[in-house]
């Protein structure tokens, strides 16, 4: 808004039904809509017999869909547009479908109680810890995995992996999913991941690896990855998505940790939510960061320049960044 303009109230009625979308969206994958379309256009009706839901409500939601560019209309017939075939039917790779029904069921809910939350800066359930932090993850990671995987194949290509010649060691630290070690294991037969995390959420790790037919080329080590030990002599590692759950001192003290698991040469890649150095950009990240004072006791989301200082507190050295489909561009730098 230019300042000599008079202010109106329509921009905060739109922040006023923003909750709509992800609640549309979720229904619309429970009902099977996405991948009732799949098959081809069809109407109300068609769409009612097959999914077994109310005319009327499928109709409300569908016409939501088409306003949100995630459904085509052609006449009485609603179609699956690019974006939606390839991230909403969910017997397809990289599906975000799981992401929305348990966005609904498990993400929202806290939110109700951040008056509360920021009374009090204790978070409403702390997600970061291994109870009840195990569950909550086990049912996140794999629907997450899009906001990740694009990202991890970037790193693998700015690594030139396809061309490696040598066994290349890779630690992924806090796996989740294993996503980071997945797309680097695909690239080369060289890869070897060695992943940690939680020894509840090991198994899930494990599954998504073989899922992607490069189990064979992971080792997994069980525990905290404040106090595991880690091992050594690797060539990469990897911290997708972790330091903005551990809060600042946790983290550097992650980012030493790791330091001297790295070969002289190794890589370390940091991806995460940045906010500028004033913390007033880019609005996704700083949305975060509330997510963060919600479901973590110290969580946050940091500046490439924070991070940056970390790192070579850390002993790191060539920090920089790489551009990557993702929130954010990633975090590099070197262990001389």
């Amino acid at each position: 808004m230019k300042t000599n303009e008079k202010p109106t109230p329509e921009r905060l009625m739109q922040f006023g039904s923003a909750y709509a979308p992800p609640f549309i969206i979720g229904a619309a994958v429970s009902n099977k809509v996405f991948d009732s379309l799949a098959s081809g256009a069809k109407t109300v009706g068609q769409l009612s017999k097959e999914t077994g839901t109310s005319p009327r409500g499928l109709r409300a939601i569908m016409n939501a869909l088409v306003g949100l560019e995630l459904l085509r209309k052609s006449g009485d017939k609603y179609s699956l547009t690019p974006e939606s075939e390839a991230f909403l039917v969910s017997n397809k790779p990289g599906t975000l479908a799981g992401f929305f029904p348990m966005n609904m069921k498990r993400l929202i809910p806290p939110w109700l109680k951040l008056d509360d939350i920021v009374r009090t800066g204790e978070p409403a359930e702390a997600r970061n810890e291994e109870h009840p932090g195990t569950e909550f993850f086990t049912e996140l990671v794999e629907n997450i995995i899009p906001t990740s995987y694009g990202s991890a194949q970037a790193l693998a290509d700015h690594l030139k992996l396809a061309a490696a010649k040598q066994p290349t060691r890779v630690l992924d630290v806090a796996a989740g999913s294993g996503i980071w070690g997945i797309a680097l294991a695909q690239k080369s037969p060289q890869v070897q991941v060695t992943a940690v995390d939680w020894a509840g959420m090991i198994p899930t790790t494990r599954r998504i690896t073989q899922k992607f037919g490069v189990g064979d080329r992971f080792k997994f080590i069980e525990g905290d990855i404040g106090e595991a030990d880690f091992g050594s002599g690797y060539d990469i590692a990897t911290l997708g998505h972790i330091l903005h759950s551990e809060g600042k001192e946790r983290s550097r003290h992650l980012l030493k940790k790791t330091f001297g698991t790295l070969k002289a040469g190794g890589t370390i890649a940091i991806g995460d939510w940045l906010v500028n150095d004033e913390r007033t950009e880019p609005l996704p990240s700083l949305m975060f960061a509330v997510t963060m004072l919600i479901n973590t006791k110290e969580g946050d989301t940091f500046s490439f320049n924070e991070i940056k200082s970390w790192l070579e507190d850390a002993g790191f050295r060539k920090v920089r960044k790489l551009k990557a489909p993702g929130p954010s561009p990633l975090i590099l730098a070197t262990r001389p």
